[in-house]
């Protein structure tokens, strides 16, 4: 009889029978040790309700594997299996980690350059909303989506849920001790039609917008919670753990102490070393991403041109997943423009970080895509497609932001560079003939005009590169030599890109 296979970095499952009295979730301690060769991973497993136990592996190495149960359950314990890893499946490129110290690759090497967008609840809503959800993703160019485990309780968006994320009582009050797997079935499956699409699912564990309890759970729930979810998740190549949006709001029930641990519990849990991030609501209460379990900055701040400050504070990649939404929603963080949401998208990246689509547009039934999903209604989500597009064709490790070894001398605009290519955003800026940062040496050169609204690509027109008058700031004296070897010359309007590209 032949043994079980997988390929590489998808989705082990082995399941097995066991007691339903009771309350398992806290009364049976249920783990497996998988095997190659010398080398041991230890993997929680999890009760997945009738009676039912399950443990989930990813392997993320090709040949033959083994794994033994263990657990205070005698019919759970010692169970033994084996199966064989194969080649990964031609899509599959393996979880995203931190590549370079400010960037993201996927565990085969290949670059991830996070394109994302929130859809906090979309998951609880009604399956025809949640299939038309997926309809747009498939299409809409976005490689990541921030989506929470519990349902939300907030303006335009108080339906009730799909599933309780816990079982109720006798009583019908929710039972915290008892999660509902059928609840996180569900959240399974759409993880997984997530991955099948090339989509990381940033999973927030925590928020402060609810109705239901959830946040008043003690914290021992909270910390069991935080272990059942990683047993059940973090086998799905394409998982991030976001501890909370907005863990700030939250501090007055969970300490930071808590929030520590939280990662802390995901980390003995994780054998993946799946991103682990948080996300502030206040702009001044920043966690401190310096922590070690914390993998890279994610933050919500409209002040885009900070991005590079954040960068070297924390050392980290920075995600600023939100820097407002565009819509026309009363809330201020809800009612920028597509021409300034895209603006701060190319802001964020040409100073070295990433940068988090929303869409909050009135809609008679409160399909709002920021919190239930549905089909996009803006302008950014195309601009932005395109940028990523520009990106992904050039950037090899990650955009480094221009220095004044560049021949950078401006704060203002924003330029970045990686290897052979570099680009620079001149934003609101519209000036008609522009020089800094382009190259300083002779040599072959591809030069374009991106016009980053009408999405157009043209050769730009190069010019003679003025020369400077002398301009004394303090003890630094600006020479009269040209900044470059050229000039490009520019129709004189704001949100235009330039793009030098060395030829070999």
């Amino acid at each position: 009889m032949s043994k079980q296979s997988v390929s590489k970095w998808d989705l082990f499952e082995a399941s097995f029978i066991g007691p339903d009295t009771g309350n398992p979730y806290l009364d049976v301690g249920f783990e497996a040790f998988f095997k190659q060769n010398s080398r041991v991973v230890r993997v929680p497993g999890f009760y997945d309700g009738a009676g039912a136990y399950r443990i989930r592996f990813m392997p993320d190495n090709e040949g033959e594997w083994t794994y033994t149960t263990i657990s205070n359950i005698a019919e759970l314990d010692g169970q033994t299996g084996a199966f064989v890893v194969k080649a990964p499946a031609r899509a599959s490129h393996g979880p995203v980690h931190v590549a370079n110290q400010f960037h993201f690759a996927y565990a085969d090497g290949t670059p991830y350059l996070p394109f994302g967008t929130t859809s906090y609840a979309w998951t609880h809503q009604p399956l025809e909303l949640q299939a038309e959800t997926l309809k747009t993703l498939s299409t809409a160019r976005f490689n990541k989506i921030r989506m929470a485990v519990f349902p939300k309780d907030y303006p335009f968006n108080v339906n009730e849920p799909l599933f309780d994320i816990f079982e109720r009582d006798d009583e019908g009050e929710l039972d915290f001790d008892r999660p509902n797997p059928v609840a996180f079935r569900h959240l399974e499956t759409q993880v997984a039609a997530l991955r099948d699409l090339g989509i990381e699912a940033d999973i927030i564990i925590f928020h402060p917008y609810d109705r239901w309890g959830y946040c008043d759970m003690s914290a021992a729930q909270d910390y069991r919670y935080v272990a059942y979810l990683t047993a059940r998740l973090a086998a799905f190549r394409n998982v991030w753990w976001s501890l909370a949006n907005e863990y700030d709001f939250l501090l007055n029930s969970k300490p930071m102490a808590q929030w520590d641990r939280y990662f802390q519990i995901i980390e003995e849990n994780d054998p993946y070393r799946h991103l682990k991030s948080i996300h502030n609501g206040d702009v001044k209460a920043n966690y401190d991403h310096r922590k070690p379990w914390v993998s890279h900055v994610c933050i919500q701040n409209w002040d885009v041109k900070r991005t590079q400050e954040w960068r070297d504070a924390y050392g980290k990649p920075v995600v600023n997943d939100e820097p407002e939404y565009e819509g026309n929603i009363l809330l201020s963080w809800g009612n920028i423009s597509a021409e300034e949401l895209v603006h701060r998208f190319w802001i964020t990246l040409l100073r070295g970080g990433y940068a988090g689509h929303g869409e909050t547009f009135m809609h008679p039934d409160d399909i709002l895509w920021w919190a239930k999903g549905g089909a996009l209604h803006g302008e950014a989500w195309k601009r932005i497609g395109f940028l990523r597009d520009l990106l992904e064709q050039d950037v090899k490790t990650g955009l480094t932001p221009l220095a004044p070894s560049d021949n950078w001398p401006w704060s203002r605009v924003s330029g970045a560079g990686d290897g052979d290519v570099v680009y620079i955003y001149l934003g609101e800026h519209q000036p008609v003939i522009w020089a800094p940062g382009l190259p300083t040496e002779p040599g072959d050169y591809d030069v374009d005009l991106i016009d980053t609204w009408n999405m157009t690509v043209t050769p730009a027109r190069i010019v003679d590169a003025p020369a400077n008058h002398p301009t004394r700031h303090g003890a630094q004296v600006r020479s009269r030599r040209p900044d470059a070897v050229f000039a490009v010359e520019l129709p004189g309007k704001p949100h235009l890109a330039i793009r030098v590209r060395r030829r070999h």
